[in-house]
């Protein structure tokens, strides 16, 4: 199974339907924590980032994420938009050159997406934001790489590890952000952004069976 510029295209549309249906839910989580408005920015993101690809030719995988990258910075509101859009750029950065993923150029494009939300956002592991999805994700992808694995064995290694990671913010105290200003209060609540970040790297493995 190739994770080439189809595949980058299905993940992109398959997360842009996953954000929406889980729209609602993100809002509740956000509403706890935050001030309720991420399900509704991701949303409003990822249907312009649709939008936009339908729009253009993109002829690679680093194009796919450069105009993703581009879109949600210009069209999420709050924290996630430079969040999520130094992320995907800074992974289209990763991409380059490359037409088919294995696991190496997966774990690379990971890290470089880690290392992008870590140094717009300030945070680390363990602090109750979207790096906490992020860092496993990209730790799981880089063992599979050293282990020998392929391409599509260290996307399902990240995704699982990034939903295992999203799960377990809910007993930490937020650091960073705004939910950090309700100190203990924010213990016993998931953070939405790890839970976003979550939902979109399950859908780099759901896309891999669509086309």
């Amino acid at each position: 199974m190739s994770l080439d510029v189809n595949w980058a295209l299905a993940w992109i549309q398959k997360s842009a339907e996953a954000i929406a249906g889980a729209r609602l839910e993100l809002i509740d989580l956000d509403r706890q924590i935050g001030d309720g408005d991420h399900g509704e920015n991701m949303d409003r993101g990822f249907s312009a980032v649709e939008k936009a690809l339908a729009a253009t030719d993109t002829e690679d995988i680093q194009s796919v994420l450069k105009l993703v990258a581009k879109t949600l910075m210009s069209t999420v509101g709050g924290a996630a938009g430079p969040l999520y859009g130094t992320a995907f750029l800074r992974a289209a950065k990763a991409a380059t050159g490359e037409q088919d993923l294995d696991a190496i150029a997966v774990a690379n494009l990971l890290e470089a997406a880690l290392l992008g939300v870590q140094t717009r956002g300030k945070a680390q592991e363990g602090e109750k934001t979207m790096v906490d999805a992020w860092a496993p994700a990209a730790k799981a992808a880089r063992a599979v790489a050293t282990a020998g694995g392929d391409g599509v064995e260290a996307l399902r290694a990240a995704a699982l590890a990034a939903r295992e990671g999203a799960e377990a913010t809910k007993p930490l105290k937020a650091t960073k952000g705004r939910a950090s200003y309700l100190g203990e209060r924010s213990i016993g609540h998931l953070d939405p952004g790890a839970i976003s970040s979550a939902i979109i790297l399950e859908q780099a493995v759901a896309a891999i069976d669509v086309y």
